[in-house]
């Protein structure tokens, strides 16, 4: 039996993933964590109050996973109070820079893993992919990432990975025109690893994105649309059960796939 500790667990991230966890025979979800909702009842048909400390939930009810859908403001803290207290961390918070990932990394704990998924979805894991792959004949590419408008940060952390795959990919670097001739300021995107980025945020959506490619006489789009957040969920119980195989800093969901 796994025990899970959800941080974030009044959100509506983390109420998918207790009801995810609950629904697993191999799961035990041991504590619930909201800062803004300490002291009430997490419900879901548990008998669980949500608790307001991190360090203070791990100490008592020592999880072996702590799965964090927070806030950009708060994600680094919450890794750090996890790692210190050697438990492994799941992260589908987004927001967090390269450089700050690079500082968390190298604080954790022997034997202990740092995961960090941009996306949890199967099929936006495949279109990453299949984009890397594109990169490599097909080097003129822009991301149009869309998003539910309460979204806290922008880009995503989705198009943040892909544009750093995309430009991993390709053999050259081709030019972003436009830019010098903007009637409106960032009416072109936003450059992220040499591709033009742009964001949507809008009420209706959930978690989109399409990858566009030009080439001489034609185009190809590549694209992934989660219409429901349980779309996530295959991608983090496989995270939950597959991080205690590993240590160190793991990003990305395509490093535990087929395992």
């Amino acid at each position: 039996m796994i025990r899970i500790l959800v941080s974030g667990a009044a959100g509506r991230m983390g109420r998918e993933v207790v009801r995810a966890v609950r629904a697993e025979d191999d799961l035990e979800l041991v504590a619930a964590v909201d800062p803004m909702h300490a002291g009430e009842s997490l419900g879901e048909g548990t008998d669980l109050t949500l608790e307001g400390d991190l360090a203070g939930a791990i100490a008592a009810h020592t999880p072996d996973v702590v799965v964090d859908f927070t806030h950009p403001s708060a994600v680094e803290g919450n890794i750090r109070t996890t790692l210190a207290a050697g438990v492994d961390c799941v992260v589908g918070t987004t927001g967090i820079s390269e450089s700050a990932l690079s500082a968390l990394a190298a604080g954790i704990p022997a034997g202990t893993c740092l995961f960090v998924a941009p996306n949890f979805a199967i099929g936006a894991v495949l279109m990453m992919r299949f984009a890397a792959d594109a990169a490599r004949f097909m080097p003129h590419a822009e991301i149009i990432e869309l998003h539910h408008d309460r979204k806290a940060d922008a880009p995503s952390g989705t198009a943040l990975r892909t544009a750093s795959l995309i430009a991993d990919a390709r053999a050259s670097v081709p030019p972003a025109p436009g830019r010098e001739t903007e009637v409106a300021d960032g009416a072109r995107g936003a450059l992220v690893h040499d591709v033009t980025v742009h964001s949507v945020r809008l009420p209706g959506l959930v978690a989109h994105q399409e990858v566009l490619f030009g080439g001489q006489g034609q185009t190809l789009s590549i694209r992934h649309d989660s219409i429901d957040r349980t779309s996530f969920m295959p991608g983090v119980l496989l995270a939950v059960r597959s991080v205690g195989g590993h240590s160190g800093l793991v990003v990305g969901l395509e490093h535990l796939m087929g395992e």
